[in-house]
């Protein structure tokens, strides 16, 4: 007997049948919240919502633990599957806010002056200086509409590899996942050990005004008072922008044209939008780089143990069958 889901068949067992199997992005979620709980209940309880912070990590460390054995439980229930499938969700968008502790704890000093320095000998300039000169107001509001798509690509290209019906699918969506996962858990580590607010709040001197444009002021106010306002090194935008681009480019090539250009506006509105120095971007490129090489490495790994597992379930009698 099977049951569809949207990730294909898969046979329906008793509760005592379905193993309790957790995925690499669940042992990465596991891992990265328990640590960051610990740093907060231990070196970091001083920091205010510090205990707090550290409850809710624990929370999202818990959850696939949960969420994979109540699935072992009730394997023909769609909605425990899909949620326990795309929990790295909700804990990519709300760790960031509850990071504020851990770097108060690991690194409180603000280092937009190195950054600064960086981007003079890099480069000679201070981009988001420049192209305050060279942006035209118009050109600020579609860059700034760019800019949001951040927070609808990713899921856009999760969910069509999720329902998508050729038998890959399972396995496109499993490495994607695992790439943004290492992705946000290194990017958010980086953020804790190299903390950094900015251009338009440590250069707002070098600029004449406000973003000029006629949807920019209310987008650009938007992003003014995030829970957590140092997560600038590096760029966290480029590098996602750059996964979802490079898997899509392998798995869906139809999706990939149609993020190119929005996805190229992103990365500049990071620099026009005054929200990252040029040394940020530079930097997420090697990022992207460990990430998709790591997912691919532990992926392969992956199938390897699933195929070897497979081959010693095989009954003998199976094996002798002409």
């Amino acid at each position: 007997m099977t049951f569809q889901s949207p990730r294909g068949s898969v046979p329906a067992k008793s509760a005592r049948e379905a193993p309790v199997r957790l995925n690499a992005v669940d042992l990465i979620i596991v891992a990265a919240c328990s640590i960051a709980a610990l740093v907060l209940l231990g070196p970091g309880r001083w920091a205010p919502d510090s205990l707090t912070c550290a409850g809710l990590f624990a929370f999202m460390a818990v959850g696939p633990l949960v969420l994979r054995t109540l699935q072992s439980y009730f394997p023909q229930n769609r909605l425990l599957r899909i949620t326990a499938d795309f929990w790295l969700l909700p804990v990519a968008v709300l760790t960031h806010g509850w990071l504020t502790p851990v770097v108060d704890t690991l690194n409180p000093f603000l280092r937009d002056a190195q950054l600064v320095a960086a981007d003079q000998r890099i480069f000679g300039f201070q981009a988001s200086v420049v192209l305050a000169h060279v942006v035209p107001p118009w050109l600020n509001d579609v860059l700034m509409i760019c800019y949001y798509g951040h927070f609808v690509w990713p899921l856009v290209l999760g969910f069509g590899l999720y329902y998508r019906g050729r038998t890959s699918a399972a396995a496109e969506f499993d490495e994607y996942l695992l790439g943004l996962g290492l992705l946000f858990i290194l990017n958010y580590s980086a953020y804790s050990l190299v903390p950094a607010v900015g251009p338009r709040y440590f250069l707002i001197d070098s600029f004449s005004g406000p973003l000029q444009g006629t949807l920019t002021p209310l987008l650009d106010s938007l992003m003014r008072r995030p829970p957590f306002a140092r997560d600038c090194f590096p760029s966290g935008h480029t590098g996602t922008t750059l996964v979802v681009l490079f898997y899509a480019w392998r798995f869906s090539r139809k999706l990939f044209w149609v993020m190119l250009l929005p996805g190229i506006g992103l990365i500049i509105a990071t620099l026009a939008g005054r929200f990252h120095y040029a040394t940020d971007l530079l930097c997420a490129v090697p990022l992207v780089m460990v990430v998709v090489g790591l997912s691919a490495a532990l992926t392969r790994a992956a199938r390897q143990r699933e195929s070897e597992r497979a081959g010693r379930s095989v009954p003998a009698d199976a094996i002798l069958r002409p």
